[in-house]
């Protein structure tokens, strides 16, 4: 068996796409985005956000338009945003679809329900938002949400460890 320093499914280096590298070496939040409706939930981590501070404040974020999480966020039109901490990085992993979870990804942690969408109950932060009225357009291969954000709630624990995503891997960030 030989230990590769690389990745042994990914292209070499120089093969990869340079936007994909660029964005690569960009730090990015972790979060969730989850909606609930009819009995159904679906999330996804997202780290490709933005929160625009105004009246109303928005958030914008892109998203796989194949995704459960844009199918059901369509239909529902209310969308919970979940900060996640370092201790987050396996349920990161399950909602991105890259690490196996058994009955589901909402099986891991306990949830709390919220009018927007379930979210951790431990996590960093979360946020409640509002799809604007339309359909999202479209923002290179994903599609653009744009939201009003309606509620904000932050942990009380301000040492809560963040979590970065950098170069394929998830980051530890100092918060002192």
């Amino acid at each position: 068996m030989t230990i590769h320093s690389e990745h042994p499914f990914l292209p070499p280096e120089n093969e990869r796409s340079p936007l994909r590298r660029f964005r690569g070496r960009m730090a990015a939040p972790v979060t969730v985005w989850t909606t609930a409706g009819d009995g159904d939930r679906a999330g996804l981590t997202v780290s490709s956000l933005m929160v625009a501070d105004g009246e109303p404040a928005q958030l914008l974020g892109l998203i796989d338009e194949d995704s459960d999480l844009a199918d059901l966020l369509l239909q529902t039109r209310t969308v919970a945003v979940s900060l996640l901490g370092w201790e987050h990085r396996g349920l990161a992993d399950a909602f991105a679809g890259t690490a196996p979870a058994p009955g589901g990804p909402f099986r891991i942690g306990a949830w709390t329900q919220t009018q927007w969408g379930p979210v951790p109950a431990d996590a960093i932060g979360w946020l409640g938002a509002r799809l604007l009225p339309g359909d999202p357009d479209h923002a290179g291969w994903a599609l653009l949400i744009r939201a009003t954000v309606e509620q904000v709630e932050l942990a009380g624990a301000s040492d809560q460890q963040a979590m970065a995503h950098l170069r394929g891997r998830y980051r530890q960030l100092e918060t002192s």
